[in-house]
Order: structure tokens, then sequence, then C-alpha cells
């Protein structure tokens, strides 16, 4: 491909701005007399500081997955997977990231000025992809010789290389995986697949991001004061109870790597711990003439109601996300009827059979089988019919405000219904 000269300007332009402002940022730091300043001078002059660039980008790797916050005196092998070449699942992982993602820069440290170099971008491209492509423009804006333009190309676009043999280290954390093989004994040595776990840095810098995001940005301080007002917002509040900060690095965060050194060495670590359950005592539901009267005051219950009829007042469009949005809140409403229909069960059978319990059948049914009698001898479907009242209870919360009607109705019975039936069969 031909070098396109206004092209190959506008990339000469880059660089140049971008070594004026480095040299500037460490000319303010000199007297105006220090005789360093005309050797820095010097150095940053562009084919000066490209020919000593090309030789210490052999000295750092650009990867997704890292070693040294396993251990920072680990000397083995870091990886550069891109989220597409990896294996996909069900759970979160690098894979999740898609085709945006930012990459990771391990090495020495005195040499992540390169990396930032090479992020730096042009008509949506980095330095570094033009590298790799070998681009002609960026070749000219190298150097006049051609020959030497392309050798520093070559020499950057080995930033994404793989770097020697992979390998571990005693640093490395290591275990001992046990392969799903019935023909083999667990005594035996070769039943196991030796793992080298690394980190996933790429993932962990986008889950730092969405932190702060949902943490500090403007937005989420908008959505939280809406909360407290109790007034809506599009915006859902996030909140991380518990978040712990590790450090990684100490005082040099760069030495553990480019990302880690923007996070200045946080690294956030989401509670792991069980819940502590703060459950008020179950009790029989007497002198009500519905289970809807009682599990319709739960907080649990209450706050996805509220959510969901300020969702539908604010008119969103009627796409998939609208639906798919609904049907996670209906659906996390069944999940809280379902919980509380296993409380009840805790209860000793036959609470149902007293006179102070006022239910419909089919929910004395559902709430004690095990010593329900029916009056007229049939006994009630009582999943499809709390699974009706369950409809038409959240119709009642939401037509206050909302047209909501039969079809509405449809859907939401449709849902518990499924939802019911499913652990029907698994109790069976």
């Amino acid at each position: 491909m031909s070098a396109s000269e206004p092209r190959a300007h506008a990339l000469r332009a880059l660089i140049s701005d971008f070594l004026i402002e480095r040299l500037s940022g460490k000319l303010e730091k000199l007297p105006s007399e220090d005789p360093k300043r005309t050797e820095l001078q010097a150095q940053f002059q562009p084919a000066v500081w490209l020919e000593d660039a090309a030789r210490r980008v052999q000295q750092i790797q650009a990867v997704t997955h890292s070693l040294k916050p396993i251990h920072p005196d680990a000397k083995g092998s870091s990886l550069y997977r891109p989220p597409k070449a990896l294996l996909e699942g069900d759970w979160v992982g690098s894979h999740c990231l898609g085709e945006s993602f930012d990459s990771d820069v391990v090495g020495n440290a005195a040499a992540l000025d390169v990396y930032k170099f090479l992020k730096l971008s042009h008509e949506g491209q980095s330095l570094l992809d033009l590298s790799v492509s070998g681009d002609a423009d960026l070749v000219a804006a190298f150097s006049e010789d051609e020959t030497l333009g392309r050798e520093w190309a070559a020499a950057f676009a080995g930033l994404a290389a793989g770097r020697s043999k992979l390998s571990s280290h005693t640093n490395a954390k290591q275990l001992y995986w046990l392969l799903d093989d019935e023909t083999r004994s667990a005594h035996d040595d070769g039943a196991y697949h030796l793992l080298a776990p690394l980190y996933p840095t790429s993932l962990v810098h986008r889950v730092y991001q969405q932190l702060q995001d949902d943490r500090f940005s403007d937005e989420a301080k908008a959505a939280r004061a809406a909360r407290k007002e109790g007034s809506y917002h599009p915006r859902p509040v996030r909140e991380y109870p518990d978040l712990a900060i590790q450090k990684l690095g100490g005082t040099k965060p760069q030495n553990i790597s480019q990302l880690n050194s923007e996070r200045r060495g946080d690294n956030c670590l989401l509670a792991s711990v069980p819940p502590v359950w703060k459950s008020a005592a179950v009790r029989p539901l007497w002198g009500v003439r519905s289970l809807f009267e009682v599990w319709g005051r739960r907080p649990s219950v209450q706050q996805p109601t509220r959510q969901l009829r300020r969702f539908l007042e604010g008119q969103p469009p009627a796409n998939e996300v609208t639906r798919r949005r609904v049907r996670d809140t209906v659906e996390a409403l069944v999940d809280e009827l379902i919980q509380f229909q296993a409380e009840l069960l805790g209860l000793e059978p036959g609470w149902t059979q007293s006179s102070e319990c006022e239910l419909p059948a089919a929910q004395r049914a559902w709430l004690d089988p095990e010593d329900f009698t029916p009056v007229s001898g049939i006994e009630p479907d009582a999943g499809d019919a709390v699974a009706a009242d369950f409809a038409r209870w959240l119709n009642a919360q939401l037509r206050s405000l909302l047209p909501v009607g039969d079809d509405e109705f449809a859907v939401w019975r449709k849902l518990a219904r499924e939802a019911l039936r499913a652990v029907e069969r698994e109790q069976a």
C-alpha cells in the first residue's frame, strides 16, 4: 500500500505532539540553566526517541491475563488472549468482554511510556494496530527511510506477540485438577491436570470501571438522590456492600502492570460471605382473606413492585429491553412468593383447618398441602389458582396509575404458573 502524504503528515503530527507534551513535562521540573535540558531535548527528537522506543518495546508485553498480581516476584509467562479467542460459557469470565476491552502491559515499568505512545489513536485505530498491519502511512511518519520505518513498526507490533516459551514459576500458584475420567482413580497421578491460574487483568479492569461508574458518576449520584426523594430516575441504583480494596504493588503499582497503575493499585474484592438472615417468626395466616395481604407488605415485595410501577410510569419504549426488565422483575416477585410458601410449609401441618383461617381453598391447599381436606371433595389446582391470584394482585398494584388489564393479567399469570410448576416438579 502506497503512503498517503496528508495522512502520513497527520500521523507525524500526532507523534510530534506526544513527544512535545512528554518533553514539556520533564523540562518543567528543571531549572532554566540546567544542562540536562539540552540532553532531554536531544532525546526527544522524533528519530532518536522512536529508535530508543523500538528497542525498549521488547521489555514489555501486551497481556489480558497476567502473573504479577498473583505474586510480584513471579517470573513466569503472562498471556494475551482476546475475549473472542476464549471458550464461552454460562459463567462470568473474560469471554464476556466482547470486542471492546482494555489490554494490559507488563514488564519493565520504565518502558511503559512506549505503550502510552502506541495507544495513541488516529481515525479510530491505535498506533499499535497500525504497526501490526504494517500501515504504509505510519511507516512514512516514522521515518523518511522506509526500511528503517518498517523495522520500527515491526518492533512495535511485537508488543502484542507472545514472549518465548510458556513457563510457570515457584512463586506462581498451581493446583492439580482431577480429570473427569471414570477409568482413572484419584490416586493415579496421571488423572490430573496441573493448572497455573493467571490474573484476568482485562476483566478486573472492566469490573473496576463499572464499580467506579456505579459509585461515583454523576448519573449514579443523581439516581441515589432520586431514590432518597422517592422520585423516578431511569438509571438503577447499584450498591456494593462490604466492598474490600486490595492494594497491588504497594507504593509502585506500575511495577505490577499499566492498568494496575491506572487503578492506583486498587483491586476491588466483592463480598463473598454468607448473608446474615434477620427473619421474623413465621406465623399462620389467620384473620386474612388472602395470603397476598401479608406477603404484599414485605419490603422484599414492596420495593421491586414500586420500582416496576415507576419504570412503567416513565412510558419506556416497547422493545426487547423493556420486556426483559419487566419479566425479570415479575419473576423476582414470583421467587419471593415461592420463598413465602417455603416458610409456611415449615409450620405444623393442619394450621389451615383452624376456624381462624379465612384463606380461599386453593391458597390453603398450596400453603398446607399435607393436611388439606377439600370441602367439595374435589381438590383445586392450587398452583393455577395462586398464579391467577398473583396476577390479580399485581394488576391491582399497577392499575391506579397504569392502564393494565386482561393482557397484562395473562402475562403475569403465565410467568407465575411456569415458576410454580417448576417447583412442583422438583418436589415431586
